[in-house]
């Protein structure tokens, strides 16, 4: 196969080279010759290619294919369909030869864009072509027989699609942003802008070139017209001047000539500290008053040219004389940039009225070496301390006192006095109590001298412990009046004036020494340590017999034990002992023990446990027995109380449910071996029952339920009204539900009482019950209802039905 391509040759050379081969592979093939390329034709070797060898029958020959050179057709070609090249095979068979192409472009994505003419071999491009999607299509010919046999190998057919200057050229950034120093050198490095294009980047429409269009008068900067970085080209950047610039750029390509595009460039000139602080005055005057701290008492203004906010700008303030004790101090206020002065410690008018400030200014950075080197910035600060009315003041503040419990009243605690800083004023001063939670204490309004009310318990709730606290203020005669608050505290000493209480006063021992453990004894005082324990326990000397059968040994501070020395006779026995405790002076008690002996078995427990418990009670003393006999006594009355209140409520209720009077009452024995007779029988219901006007049902007035006289009181009001059955269905829990609360009350008796399941109302609209009677029989019934009621009345639906 070989090709015509009539796009890109000169048609007459075209032409001339495809009919010199054409005739040269005619004149060759007679003889077995070879067929030629464009190579053999004398064409230049480069885009020659060697195919591999082609058997035939007989003798075989050295054949080369044609290789088609590239065919080159410019994107955006708008004459569309347009002829690329024709193929035409050297196989000329007298039947022709079928064409085809395939690949890219054609038969693969994207489709369309090639087609051939399969007789004539004409390829022809039919839609415009994108470089910037496509730059090449590689396609295969094919030439068929019409049987569709191959006549020859496939040709490669390469298209290079020409690039034309349709892109412009982008930046990569709208508003590209960059920074420099003030007072930066020329040559300072800024930003680079960049910009790419879409175009081929091998030919011209891809050479881009960058330029400033404007920047303003002062031409400060400059780009590289092909890297695009900017940079200063002279002095004279000042913040405090012109603080940011805005650049205008341009993008071409054709080097400049072609398509080109804007952006801008903001630049912002970034600030150094070459301003110092200044005061806006050289002097400021404030006032303050005594005894106030923790509050600002004025404002130093200030002025720096540096950009606000940042630290060349932020001041930072120093008190340099005027202040020995510290009690003033100054700080910068971020927002305004100004310094603060306040008062950390209480001035005293009466010591130092006026106070002469040196304050001086400056930044929180250093300033830059460009700076011009000026002196510190200095401010003098008036001070003047206005004179207050002072609160008087406690020299000592708690104060403790003393005194003893039982003290008499009048007895002199303490004189609480308070002192007026106001030595320029001096004003005279009183006294009150503002807290005295028992009133216990008399207070002097003038002197101050705090004296006791009434004698002070040692034990009260209003004591902490033994201590007793109270308020008192001191006030002076300014308008409004200035007070002082003092703390009195008050220790009411612990006196020994109780004896010791002996616990238990009674007990049970045995009789032999051999058995039991004896009896464990303890005390109690009402007073506190020190005058309570230990306790001090000893058989009275005024019965000295009694240490001959009996011993009294201490086991700890509270605790003794008493145990028998000899086997003693059972029954009670009443010791006295003594008790003391450990106060000053020491208190003794004499108290009465009374021990019940008993004869005790091997484990030391009481053999005769009843008698002794009753020997023992005969210890207890008559007041003992009387609130014993007392209790009982009542317990008894109210439980008799309890039973005829019982009866008193049961008694109306039995009279209203049976009736008052038996005369109307019936004899209803009932045989329960019978089935009765339903409805007709009658002889086993009261019928005077229904007399009785509090079971016959009468219209119910609306919202109220009718009760029985002989309801309980604790019997629950049914609701009214009672909700009927929804279906058929339901007919069985409606019933169930009666039966429920007739079972719940327990005086109803076990025979068919009336009950009221609901209020029936003023009317009917059923009718008469006496004409189911009149005019029905069992056999005029339809008892098949009653197997929707449930499974209870299937039975009697079998039973009456069909």
């Amino acid at each position: 196969m070989r090709p015509c391509n009539l796009s890109c040759f000169v048609p007459f050379v075209c032409n001339l080279g495809c009919c010199f081969l054409s005739v040269l592979n005619l004149l060759l093939t007679p003889c077995h010759g070879i067929n030629l390329s464009q190579g053999d034709a004398g064409l230049p070797a480069s885009p020659l290619v060697l195919y591999p060898w082609r058997q035939r029958a007989g003798p075989s020959r050295v054949k080369r294919a044609w290789v088609i050179p590239p065919i080159s057709v410019s994107e955006n070609h708008k004459r569309i369909p347009h002829l690329l090249v024709q193929i035409k095979s050297d196989k000329q068979l007298p039947g022709g030869v079928i064409y085809s192409i395939k690949g890219p472009g054609v038969d693969e994505q994207p489709l369309g864009i090639f087609s051939i003419d399969k007789l004539s071999g004409k390829v022809f491009l039919n839609t415009m072509l994108d470089r910037e999607k496509n730059d090449r299509f590689r396609l295969r010919a094919f030439a068929l027989d019409l049987g569709g046999a191959t006549l020859e190998d496939p040709t490669d057919l390469e298209i290079v699609v020409v690039d034309q200057n349709d892109n412009r050229p982008l930046f990569q950034q709208e508003v590209f942003t960059g920074h420099v120093v003030e007072g930066a050198v020329p040559g300072t490095y800024v930003l680079k802008a960049e910009a790419t294009d879409a175009d081929d980047p091998d030919t011209d429409n891809a050479a881009l070139r960058y330029s400033i269009l404007e920047q303003g008068s002062a031409g400060l900067f400059s780009i590289n017209e092909t890297t695009g970085e900017i940079r200063t080209v002279q002095v004279g950047l000042d913040r405090e001047v012109v603080s940011v610039y805005n650049l205008t750029l341009q993008v071409a390509d054709m080097s400049g000539d072609g398509l080109a595009t804007t952006a801008t460039a903001v630049i912002y000139v970034d600030d150094i500290n070459d301003n110092p602080p200044e005061f806006t005055k050289p002097e400021f005057s404030v006032e303050v008053l005594e005894n106030t701290s923790g509050v600002d008492i004025g404002r130093l203004l200030v002025h720096d040219k540096d950009l606000p906010g940042s630290p060349n700008w932020l001041a930072r303030f120093t008190i340099l004389e005027g202040d020995p004790d510290g009690a003033f101090a100054i700080r910068t206020d971020p927002r305004t940039n100004d310094g603060v002065l306040s008062v950390v410690k209480a001035l005293d008018h009466e010591g130092r009225d006026h106070f002469a400030l040196t304050v001086s200014v400056q930044n929180q950075n250093q300033l830059h070496p460009s700076a011009p080197q000026t002196t510190r910035a200095l401010a003098m600060v008036q001070v003047q301390v206005q004179d207050v009315n002072e609160a008087p003041f406690f020299p000592k503040n708690p104060r403790l006192a003393r005194v003893a419990e039982g003290a008499p009243p009048g007895t002199e605690l303490i004189t609480f006095s308070a002192s007026d800083p106001d030595t320029r004023q001096p004003q005279a001063l009183s006294y009150s109590l503002a807290y005295d939670p028992a009133d216990w204490l008399l207070l002097d309004p003038r002197s101050g001298m705090v004296q006791t009310k009434r004698e002070l318990p040692r034990r009260s709730p209003f004591l902490q412990g033994s201590w007793y606290t109270a308020v008192i203020l001191a006030s002076d005669k300014a308008d409004p009046p200035s007070t002082a608050t003092g703390t009195l505290s008050i220790e009411i000493v612990e006196v020994n004036d109780h004896g010791p209480a002996l616990l238990p006063l009674a007990g049970v021992m045995c009789s032999e020494p051999s058995k039991g453990r004896g009896l464990l004894l303890s005390a109690m005082d009402e007073d506190l340590p020190p005058h309570a324990e230990p306790f001090h326990f000893r058989l009275s000397p005024d019965a000295p017999q009694l240490a001959h059968n009996w011993s009294l040994s201490q086991l700890n501070a509270t605790h003794a034990v008493l145990a028998v020395l000899v086997p003693v006779p059972a029954g009670l026995h009443s010791l006295p002992l003594l008790l003391s405790d450990s106060g000053t002076p020491r208190q003794e008690r004499a108290q009465l023990l009374n021990v019940s002996v008993c004869p005790c078995n091997e484990g030391g427990s009481c053999q005769a446990s009843a008698a002794a418990a009753s020997t023992a009670g005969a210890g207890l003393s008559f007041g003992a027995l009387m609130i014993i006999l007392s209790s009982v006594i009542l317990l008894l009355s109210l439980a008799l109380l309890a039973a005829v209140r019982e009866r008193c409520h049961r008694r109306p209720r039995h009279e209203g449910l049976l009736g008052s009077s038996q005369d109307d009452l019936r004899d209803n024995i009932l045989n329960y071996d019978e089935q009765g007779g339903g409805e007709e029988d009658q002889g086993a219901y009261d019928i005077n029952q229904l007399r009785n006007p509090d079971f016959f049902p009468l219209p119910c007035p609306p919202g109220k339920q009718p009760i029985r006289r002989d309801t309980p009181y604790s019997y629950a009001t049914p609701p009214y009204p009672r909700k009927l059955p929804a279906s058929p269905s339901d007919i069985e829990d409606f019933i169930n539900e009666g039966l429920e609360a007739a079972d719940s009350d327990p005086n109803i008796p076990p025979y068919d009482t009336a009950l009221i399941y609901d209020c029936e109302g003023s009317g009917s609209v059923a009718g008469s019950l006496s004409s189911i009677v009149s005019s029905l029989t069992d056999g005029d019934q339809d008892y098949d209802y009653l197997s929707e009621w449930g499974p209870r009345f299937r039975r009697l639906a079998d039973l009456y039905g069909h």
